[in-house]
């Protein structure tokens, strides 16, 4: 099937913010953003959980509980990310790297499988990685998921309000060109401050 010509911009998007992300934390270069080439070396497991304020949320192992000012753990498998029911806590915490990527990673793999999967996935049942592989593979594997989605999505899909019944946001409300616009955003922003982490945790010598 043909890429919609209003969807082919926003996935082009897509592909560019997910593989400058994923090079930023992996290596072993990274696009300068004017064609040149960084070296940039891989993101290690002190790194990925590194706290540089006090109070910040982060991912955990279950059995250590969760941390300041989160009320549980939220995953599956032996690590969860830090969370509160609503009203969530206003100014929102500092997050750490691995909250971050868990968070791309479980919003792209369950609006993957609600709109083109089994519509049932939750937030319980995504596995969060605690170590950097596990959650830079994990992002990569919901990315390709979400992708997938949307190559299913022809011209008349991307007006289906609802065609993403991800309960968590406002997809059911929303046509899905809205809500692909949404997750770029996601991807752009969020790629965006795990960069500045990592110049952050470089320099905090």
């Amino acid at each position: 099937m043909a890429v919609p010509a209003r969807l082919l911009p926003l996935l082009q998007q897509f592909d560019f913010a997910r593989k400058r992300l994923v090079d930023r934390m992996a290596g072993p270069v990274v696009d300068s953003g004017n064609g040149t080439d960084v070296v940039v070396g891989p993101m290690t497991d002190e790194e990925y959980r590194w706290e540089p304020v006090p109070g910040c949320w982060s991912v955990r192992r279950h059995g250590d509980g969760p941390g300041p000012g989160a009320a549980l753990l939220v995953g599956a498998g032996d690590w969860g990310r830090d969370t509160a029911p609503p009203p969530h806590p206003v100014p929102p915490p500092f997050t750490t790297i691995a909250w971050r990527l868990s968070h791309l990673g479980e919003m792209l793999a369950l609006r993957a499988d609600h709109t083109n999967g089994s519509h049932a996935l939750t937030r319980e049942v995504y596995e969060v990685g605690g170590t950097a592989a596990s959650g830079v593979t994990a992002f990569e594997t919901a990315a390709d998921a979400w992708r997938s989605a949307l190559l299913s999505a022809d011209d008349t899909a991307l007006d289906t309000i609802g065609f993403s019944t991800y309960p968590y946001g406002s997809d059911p409300e929303d046509p899905f060109l809205a809500t692909v616009w949404w997750v770029n955003q996601e991807l752009l922003h969020h790629g965006a401050e795990i960069a500045l982490l990592r110049d952050l945790y470089r320099a905090r010598g």
